[in-house]
């Protein structure tokens, strides 16, 4: 075990601290965006391109004021968004809901979605099983 001098430690020196076996630490910084099949500002935060992850995947989305994401659905991936800045309307099957910091949205697998930037929005982007472009089908 650790004692706190050595936690402390390890925060000063501005290393990512990792005790145990398994674990992954990725820096956001570290990952570089690219543009999804939907038109969207991704950075994969732990996917199976950066991690040996096999159930979910975790990325930050980035839509930028007055943008739309292309209409789509996954046929395997549920998924979640998380609203961390700005202000926009998602669009799940139909139905439209203004969305903004703090918010958390479920897209079920299957679901037809969308999401309109008002001001520049940022959310994270969970999807489990992880996203594959594969999964991702357009009108």
């Amino acid at each position: 075990m650790v004692g706190k001098a050595g936690f402390l430690a390890g925060l000063a020196d501005g290393v990512g601290i990792c005790w145990g076996l398994g674990m992954e630490i990725r820096k956001r910084d570290e990952q570089v965006p690219f543009v999804t099949k939907d038109g969207s500002v991704i950075r994969s935060l732990l996917d199976r391109a950066n991690a040996p992850v096999s159930n979910q995947s975790l990325a930050e989305a980035t839509v930028l004021a007055g943008a739309v994401t292309e209409r789509h659905y996954h046929g395997v991936s549920e998924e979640f968004y998380y609203v961390l800045e700005g202000v926009g309307v998602m669009e799940v099957d139909g139905e439209e809901r203004v969305v903004g910091p703090g918010d958390a949205v479920l897209i079920p697998a299957g679901a037809w979605h969308h999401i309109r930037a008002e001001v520049e929005l940022r959310f994270l982007c969970c999807c489990a099983p992880p996203y594959a472009h594969d999964d991702t089908f357009f009108e």
